[in-house]
């Protein structure tokens, strides 16, 4: 939109009939005041400013116009009958003005000039707006060239950890078999190996992030039983963790297409962190049941330390933990990642509902699709 400000409303009337002839939207204003109240209160393109006029003249409102941040860039064309001599041609541009026509002025000519300067204000502002998107892609590069050093550095130290407890495990192991005492050789053995498939775990999970950054973590779609899955999943759980106790309800004896490893990593991951961050109780709850939807929800519940609200929004986002989690707990952050970027593949939701010292409970659904129907073949007549 273009503002004519004009004190001699036969010269507003004039300059609206060439402009809109041209397809322009125009507003008006009959004195500088006026002009300046619609100047902050609208967005325009252009500004046609007589240079004399009653109470503030053109240069004054140009310099108002121009003295705001708002409409700094504004382009402002200034048109006089009067006043033409190089002194107030000079005093419009440094007034603010981009340009000075003299009266009687070619209409053809102010419309190149506007659409001129129409396009450098657009071209301006998409400059403007190309480079804080640049400044804001080096802002996230940065921040995220961070994270990956802080990363490294923290899969360094936990790699480190559980080696360094297998080389001493196995060194004990040792002396007591140099002893002669088996049973007690076996527990260190045990203990490494305790160690050992934890160190598998974030080496799979390392290689599964570089994967993913590369674009090449791959899928296995198959058909299976749900319930088939839950059931080999539990299996696997309770040999690592046998002093715990899963409750499961819900039913899942439904038949899904999707990758059967990948949807395990996910559970296995609910069921390790319930038992990581639940310390102090025994019982976590695996339950998987059926939405209105028609989706299938499968939820990880337990009785644990529980999660600020505030942190919630962040917990499957890459290379995030808790502050609580950091000072207390090992892991690598980013398995609730892998996990999202899985449960999204299958075209599912996940999410989190918890609250401090009382528990939490990770969920995910698989959509209504990924449901196989199973034909019952008719029973036979005799």
């Amino acid at each position: 939109m273009i503002l004519i400000v004009d004190d001699k409303i036969e010269n507003i009337k004039a300059l609206k009939k060439i402009l809109t002839a041209q397809g322009f939207e125009v507003d008006t204003a009959s004195s500088g005041e006026e002009a300046l109240k619609k100047v902050l209160k609208n967005d325009y393109q252009l500004v046609i400013l007589d240079v004399q006029m009653p109470g503030m003249d053109g240069f004054e409102v140009a310099e108002a116009i121009s003295g705001i941040s708002k409409t700094s860039e504004l382009p402002i064309i200034f048109l006089s009958a009067v006043n033409v001599s190089k002194a107030f041609i000079t005093k419009g541009y440094t007034s603010g003005g981009h340009d000075y026509l003299v009266k009687p002025i070619d209409p053809d000519i102010l419309v190149l000039k506007i659409k001129m300067f129409i396009k450098l204000q657009e071209q301006a502002k998409e400059l403007a707006r190309t480079q804080q998107e640049l400044r804001n892609e080096i802002a996230h590069r940065i921040r995220a060239e961070e994270k990956k050093d802080e990363f490294i550095g923290m899969a360094s130290h936990e790699v480190k950890t559980p080696l360094t407890s297998v080389k001493a495990y196995i060194q004990l192991a040792g002396v007591a078999i140099h002893d002669n005492k088996i049973a007690r050789a076996l527990q260190f053995i045990n203990k490494a190996n305790n160690q050992v498939d934890k160190l598998n775990h974030m080496m799979t999970e390392l290689l599964d992030i570089a994967k993913m950054e590369s674009g090449r973590l791959d899928f296995n779609l198959s058909e299976f039983n749900l319930n088939q899955l839950l059931d080999d999943v539990l299996d696997i759980f309770q040999q690592s963790n046998p002093e715990r106790e899963v409750i499961r309800s819900g039913n899942a004896d439904i038949v899904v297409r999707g990758d059967a490893l990948r949807l395990e990593q996910v559970i296995l991951n609910y069921l390790s962190n319930a038992a990581k961050y639940s310390p102090e109780t025994e019982k976590i709850h695996l339950d998987a049941c059926e939405t209105p939807d028609n989706e299938i929800r499968i939820s990880v519940k337990d009785h644990g330390i529980g999660i600020d609200k505030k942190e919630q929004v962040n917990l499957f986002t890459k290379f995030y933990r808790t502050k609580q989690s950091s000072a207390e707990y090992r892991g690598l952050g980013m398995g609730l990642y892998l996990c999202a970027e899985i449960v999204k593949f299958h075209g599912g939701k996940y999410g989190v509902e918890s609250q401090l010292e009382k528990g939490s409970t990770f969920y995910f659904t698989l959509p209504a699709s990924a449901r196989i129907t199973v034909n019952t073949p008719p029973p036979q007549t005799s």
